[in-house]
């Protein structure tokens, strides 16, 4: 097929020998599969800013640093330079996160860098050695959806422990080979400590892939994954070694607002008298 323009560089580079097709065109990229010498990979080619369709990119972006004073100082200002600095940014951030997420033993494809916009990666094949399917193009049984199930909240856990959150997990970014799911597209992987959104984001992610599996099986309606690793993760009790069970019991308790107040009150008195005490000994000094 006729070379992409964004290609074009890494063909002049030698990175990439040829464009082979077209596999897919989503919000903020479209894909290609491409050969790299020997090699059958995915070069995935970043749309402009002005022509993604990626909706509330802000909220994906918060508590994401830059180490680079200077950088970060053009990104808040919104100067030219630094609306393409926020630009190599959010394109990085999937190769960060890929790295993070598969030293964290999450299976997702290994990155090769990224260039000019356009990254290229490993292509994920099935066992006859085609593209391997999106989940939301396979049908499975239930104990299948349940086994799968249970290794993607595992991928979810693992990624939470690395510190992130995917925050667009669906049927549509999960692919499944002969060894099972695989988790793709990652640039708006979110920092789970710095982002304010962070849990929501995860509860939808748990959400999405849940009612999915539950078409399937639909015990697994009544799971709760997402709120039994997030409470784990805010008491520091969450690693890798965790066993979820999907049970979470949510606190009903209401506060008794009256005996917190007393309960101020009396430590503001508490400590009203301790200074009185020291003032008092000051002076008999």
């Amino acid at each position: 097929m006729k070379i992409p323009k964004r290609i074009q560089p890494l063909v002049d580079d030698g990175l990439v020998d040829e464009v082979i097709s077209q596999l897919m065109s989503g919000k903020e990229a479209t894909v290609f599969m491409v050969r790299c010498g020997g090699e059958i990979r995915c070069a995935k080619v970043y749309k402009e800013a002005n022509k993604r369709s990626f909706k509330k990119a802000a909220q994906y972006q918060e508590g994401r640093k830059s180490r680079n004073s200077r950088r970060a100082r053009a990104m808040e200002k919104g100067s030219k330079y630094g609306r393409n600095q926020q630009e190599e940014a959010w394109q990085n951030a999937e190769v960060d996160a890929l790295y993070t997420v598969a030293e964290a033993g999450v299976r997702v494809p290994h990155p090769f860098g990224c260039f000019e916009g356009v990254l290229l990666m490993e292509l994920i094949t099935d066992e006859a050695g085609d593209v391997a399917p999106r989940l939301n193009d396979v049908v499975m049984s239930k104990e299948q959806a349940i086994e799968d199930h249970q290794l993607v909240m595992n991928y979810v856990l693992r990624m939470l422990c690395a510190g992130i959150v995917h925050g667009d997990l669906s049927e549509f970014n999960v692919l499944v080979d002969e060894y099972g799911p695989v988790i793709i597209d990652l640039p708006q992987a979110v920092d789970a400590s710095a982002n304010n959104n962070a849990k929501a984001m995860l509860m939808r992610d748990v959400e999405n892939i849940t009612h999915y599996y539950g078409q399937f099986a639909p015990e697994l309606l009544l799971s709760k994954y997402a709120q039994e690793m997030w409470a784990l993760y805010e008491s520091g009790e969450l690693t890798f070694e965790t066993q979820l069970t999907g049970l979470f019991k949510e606190n009903t308790i209401s506060a008794d607002v009256d005996n917190v107040i007393e309960e101020i009150k009396a430590a503001f008195m508490e400590e009203q008298d301790r200074l009185q005490r020291i003032a008092e000994a000051n002076e008999i000094d």
